[in-house]
């Protein structure tokens, strides 16, 4: 077993980033930067990711794509769309914190998360700069900035604790470096979710090393 198999099995199997599952289809613009930012809020609760994702869409679905749709929604509008999606056991201090997070980055950043990564410069600064929205801790900001690296290539590469956590489970280098030079730049988001996903999940384990075997 390779590790450009395993990485090469990892990624076909298990490396659909959470901003796909959300149907985030992730640009460097305002409205998909925002997306993930609630995308990451939501995945930062001790509630399954696919219950968080499933609120995601329901929120875009809703409507509330843009921090000003968001701000304008009433608190019931945002927890009736929390509440489809199936994330009911943090529903109300949720639909706050969206209300409160969209106010702030209006306030600060003109609604534009560009202007937040411009004005941080480095990504020490970003991932302290995004804990400034409410529910984003260093969790949060952490599901950010692995999911953006993809369109913001001077993030990359972020690989934290618990991706190199995955990556020792399937047996691949916990050097950042080393990780990183097994994929294209550009398949770093994948790279990251597959080793979450295997961190997380030890059936996510046992299949990628029985399918690289």
């Amino acid at each position: 077993m390779t590790q450009r198999r395993t990485v090469e099995v990892l990624l076909d199997r298990h490396g659909k980033t959470y901003a796909e599952q959300a149907e985030v289809k992730l640009r460097d613009t305002p409205s998909p930067l925002y997306r993930l930012l609630v995308l990451s809020l939501l995945l930062s609760a001790r509630i399954s990711a696919e219950i968080a994702v499933a609120a995601a869409r329901e929120l875009s679905t809703a409507g509330f794509r843009t921090p000003r749709r968001m701000a304008d929604a009433t608190w019931q509008q945002r927890v009736d769309a929390l509440g489809r999606g199936g994330y009911r056991r943090y529903d109300e201090r949720t639909a706050t914190m969206l209300g409160d997070g969209a106010d702030l980055l209006l306030e600060r950043y003109g609604g534009d998360l560009r202007r937040l990564r411009d004005e941080a410069g480095s990504t020490r600064k970003i991932h302290s700069a995004l804990q400034a929205f409410p529910g984003i801790g260093p969790v949060g900001a952490s599901i950010f900035c692995r999911e953006v690296q993809g369109v913001w290539p001077s993030l990359a590469p972020f690989l934290d604790d618990k991706v190199l956590d995955g990556a020792e489970k399937v047996g691949l280098p916990t050097s950042p470096s080393r990780l990183a030079h097994l994929v294209e730049a550009g398949e770093l988001p994948r790279l990251t979710a597959g080793l979450v996903r295997a961190a997380l999940d030890g059936d996510v384990v046992r299949d990628v090393k029985e399918s690289a075997g």
